[in-house]
């Protein structure tokens, strides 16, 4: 375990992230309550999910009817598909901590659990103390972690149980302001505009074949959408930038 210093040392680390993810947490809250589920769905996700861009998501395509039980299974794919696309940085998150991870014991499993993007910046760029336990000390950092996002989620979904209705019209539009957000720090980190405007142009072009039809039938259904602009976003990247590395190794 860790002594008082080193705790308080880790604690301090997280500090910034605390105010981002409650923040980030507490409108995702109300976006639960105001689309006309129970409050505890919010928890719940948080505890089991944890991913703020996949529970976003997950929340706009319940409230959206795309997944829904009538078409349970092909909903489900498209849920999973959307999901795991979302979260495919992680694999990359991974692979880079292996060596981190490695002899940390019983933390080991809550330390993969929990990795996140800011929790991921955290753990890679800070210094162990030498008299602190590894897995303890990055265990504490990764939990605190976990903890502000649920409360935030948590204070969200409260709020929202006592506030009138159509006082939180426009909430979900929390999502859409948070990716373009991203999108602009983004451009702004990497000085590249192309991922970002193959991401609009792509799904631009799979929503016009949404309202395509033919014979009155769309010729990509509306639940096909989102997976389908990934896909093509994914494919679209994979094919510029890889006549981009192989003009660069010629």
């Amino acid at each position: 375990m860790l002594d008082s210093s080193n705790f308080r040392r880790a604690v301090k680390l997280t500090t910034p992230v605390f105010f981002g993810y409650i923040a980030i947490g507490i409108p995702f809250g109300l976006m639960v309550v105001n689309a006309g589920f129970p409050w505890w769905l919010a928890v719940l996700m948080s505890l089991l999910i944890y991913s703020g861009t996949g529970q976003y998501i997950g929340i706009a395509l319940f409230s959206s009817g795309i997944v829904n039980a009538s078409s349970f299974w092909s909903s489900l794919a498209t849920f999973a598909g959307i999901e795991f696309f979302i979260g495919l940085r992680h694999i990359f998150y991974s692979l880079s901590l292996i060596e981190l991870y490695r002899d940390t014991g019983r933390w080991k499993f809550p330390l993969i659990f929990t990795v996140t993007d800011e929790t991921f910046a955290l753990i890679s760029s800070c210094n162990i103390p030498r008299d602190a336990e590894k897995g303890a000390y990055l265990g504490v950092i990764s939990i605190f972690d976990y903890s502000y996002w649920t409360l935030g989620t948590l204070i969200g979904a409260i709020v929202g149980n006592f506030i009138p209705e159509g006082y939180l019209s426009g909430v979900d539009f929390a999502l859409t302001a948070l990716f373009i957000v991203l999108m602009i720090n983004q451009i702004r980190a990497s000085k590249d505009i192309v991922p970002s405007l193959v991401g609009v142009l792509t799904t631009a072009f799979a929503t016009a074949l949404s309202y395509i039809t033919v014979n009155g039938t769309p010729i990509l259904p509306s639940q096909h959408l989102i997976l389908t602009g990934l896909c093509l976003g994914i494919a679209v990247m994979i094919l510029l930038r890889g006549r981009t590395h192989e003009t660069h190794r010629d």
